[in-house]
């Protein structure tokens, strides 16, 4: 029981300082050597993290309907990035 809950907060400790260095959630899961479900949990959360953060500065520049849709869904694709196995391809 206390493995999953280590696990999940070490993947948010990573994903927290994936998205304040701007590194990708992709790039810090491959340099963390993450794999199976361990991977899929830290992706899911850097991806939320993500979301909320890229909303935030949406807010931030008042940016509303299709203008915001827009920069958001660029923020987040930034910020979680290619899977290794598409950038390395």
């Amino acid at each position: 029981m206390i493995k999953p809950i280590a696990l999940a907060l070490f993947a948010s400790l990573i994903a927290f300082s994936a998205a304040a260095e701007g590194v990708s959630c992709n790039a810090t899961a491959t340099e963390k050597k993450l794999a199976g479900a361990a991977k899929s949990s830290f992706l899911k959360k850097c991806e939320k993290d993500a979301q909320a953060s890229c909303e935030a500065q949406a807010s931030e520049k008042k940016l509303a309907g299709a203008a915001k849709n827009s920069s958001v869904k660029k923020c987040v694709k930034d910020a979680v990035g290619a899977p290794a196995s598409a950038a390395a391809g």
